[in-house]
């Protein structure tokens, strides 16, 4: 694993190799065997993206341990939700465009829904659409989380071909969740992530947009959960520096703006009534 991040001291455990972690979501009763029988759904966000996700479907249901993979059409206008469930997805569609975050909310709905009785919950997967043969690559992410060191697993993604950008929206995310909650991530903004059904949901509500990512990170360490960073060999489709990508970082830049601002605003208004309790009893 790469950087480990955590709030605060924390719980440990010792290793032979060291000291990690442990997650703050409790670990599934064993099955026979003692073994870890916890299962993983792959929820995959889509909007037109009838070209690769046939691929990324196949890729992400070879993934060890994934019995599910759901496709969220967010209201595409291509073939999206049919090429997808010929590749073998379960698919269910958005009438219309919502977002990100609402796309992501309704996969670990429906997920929900799918998770029997007197089983741990699935553990969510979540994956791009454009990630093609390499989406299977994202199976690093699922054990730091299924074997109890992390509630949250961020891929580490190689430098894409063609990304333009100078970083600036990434630097403005990292330096928000390090002032929030005093872990520095190398890549805040990557959208591949596996954590826990306890964990996904105190994130909820997502962040509207583009910065569902970096408010998910900071409310889940300020709550306590712990997050890993893991490299992953994956390849996607790379925001480049033409006027196209020029307004994708834009929208970037402002969602990333607006969830920080509001988690600054919460914590600032958790702090007030902290004082207010702390005066009442004195």
């Amino acid at each position: 694993m790469a950087s480990t991040g955590e709030r605060g001291p924390g719980p440990t455990v010792a290793t032979r190799t060291g000291v990690l972690p442990v997650a703050k979501t409790p670990r599934p009763p064993a099955g026979q065997g003692r073994r870890n029988t916890q299962r993983v759904a792959v929820i995959i966000p889509a909007k037109d993206e009838a070209q690769r996700i046939a691929s990324t479907v196949r890729a992400a249901r070879a993934i060890p341990h994934v019995d599910l993979v759901l496709v969220v059409d967010d209201g595409s206008t291509d073939d999206t939700q049919h090429v997808a469930r010929d590749a073998g997805a379960v698919v269910v569609r958005h009438s219309h465009n919502r977002g990100k975050a609402a796309a992501m909310e309704t996969g670990a709905a429906v997920v929900a829904m799918r998770d029997a009785d007197g089983r741990a919950p699935r553990l969510l997967l979540f994956v791009d659409g454009d990630l093609g043969d390499t989406a299977v690559n994202t199976a690093p992410l699922v054990a730091p989380v299924r074997e109890g060191v992390a509630d949250l697993a961020i891929a580490l993604l190689p430098r894409q071909t063609g990304a333009g950008g100078r970083g600036i929206v990434v630097g403005t995310a990292r330096r928000a969740i390090q002032h929030l909650t005093g872990w520095s991530p190398t890549q805040p903004l990557s959208g591949m992530r596996c954590l826990t059904r306890e964990a996904f949901e105190a994130a909820t509500p997502l962040a509207h947009g583009w910065g569902v990512e970096t408010g998910m990170t900071i409310d889940l360490l300020r709550a306590g959960y712990v997050a890993v960073e893991v490299p992953c060999d994956l390849k996607h489709r790379a925001s480049t520096n033409d006027l196209k990508g020029q307004v994708h970082r834009a929208a970037q830049y402002r969602d990333v703006i607006l969830a920080v601002n509001a988690r600054r605003v919460r914590g600032a208004v958790a702090a007030v009534r902290g004082i207010g309790r702390d005066h009442a009893r004195s």
